[in-house]
């Protein structure tokens, strides 16, 4: 298989034949994240995708998914990626799902009949950073969309028949608006309604612009229970009809899964006795990306 630069894929995906069909991101804007920074967002040739794709069905048969790399891989045209997707299905035919990542900016590339044209050949399931619903925290960490347009976007995926998992961020708002960030997130997740929510804990990177904030005195990032108590706010406002809910991220201090609605009362029950001090909170050096 052929890589360029360092490849990301979600948790749930560790399993997964990992095709690069894009290196980089296309937005590569936001203020928090160093994955594909000084990296050029470009296309991988088209020899080279299939080449992995005919390596991939020599030597991994039995793999049932596949996750199409990297960051923005949705951006991708139409046709290309309808290409992708029919060699995956004609030279894998065993595999049961394909992954990628997407943002407001690729989802609206797409319509919902081209989404579904993608659903036809195995794409079923999109993972989105979401991040926060507050608006001026998404302008803050140059996200490039609002909250609306990121329930229409992720509305496009669902109509289409494409599993969502959207990724939220704890802590990314600083201390001030860590209440309003957390109430406002669960709301636009409700809106979203998406399969699965991962919730992270915010970590800084050294050379990313947040990271400039916080040496500079700029932006404070929020202690360990003000961390605690914003997923807290965010799972109580937030109304799946039956999705999971994990903060179980190595960079969590407390490792949550739930399904909601149904865990919601002991979830939060769970949290109000770590915030009591009756459970004990993973310490930093644990902590990872």
């Amino acid at each position: 298989m052929h890589y360029q630069g360092t490849i990301y894929r979600p948790p749930s995906e560790a399993n997964s034949i990992l095709l690069q069909v894009t290196t980089g991101c296309s937005h590569n804007k936001c203020t928090f994240c160093g994955m594909y920074k000084g990296q050029r967002f470009t296309l991988t040739p088209e020899e080279t995708v299939w080449a992995d794709i005919d390596y991939a069905a020599r030597h991994f048969p039995h793999a049932r998914r596949l996750f199409l790399c990297d960051g923005d891989a949705l951006i991708l045209p139409q046709p290309r990626l309808l290409a992708i997707l029919a060699r995956i299905k004609s030279r894998l035919p065993q595999i049961a799902r394909v992954g990628i990542y997407a943002n407001s900016k690729s989802l609206k590339s797409k319509t919902v009949e081209e989404l579904a044209e993608l659903r036809r050949l195995g794409l079923g399931i999109a993972y989105m950073g979401l991040e926060s619903g507050d608006d001026h925290t998404l302008a803050a960490i140059a996200k490039g969309a609002t909250a609306a347009q990121m329930i229409a976007m992720a509305a496009k995926a669902k109509a289409a028949g494409i599993a969502l998992s959207v990724t939220v961020l704890l802590g990314i708002a600083g201390r001030e608006r860590s209440e309003i960030h957390a109430a406002e997130t669960g709301r636009v997740l409700s809106g979203i309604d998406p399969e699965y929510v991962g919730a992270l804990s915010l970590m800084l990177e050294p050379g990313t612009a947040l990271y400039t904030e916080v040496q500079a005195g700029r932006f404070a990032v929020p202690e360990p229970l003000a961390v605690l108590r914003e997923l807290r706010i965010m799972i109580a406002a937030t109304e799946l009809s039956g999705g999971l809910f994990h903060a179980n991220h190595a960079s969590n201090y407390l490792p949550i899964r739930a399904k909601l609605p149904e865990d919601k009362a002991a979830t939060l029950a769970l949290i109000d006795r770590a915030l009591a001090g009756h459970l004990t909170l993973k310490p930093e050096f644990l902590r990872a990306l």
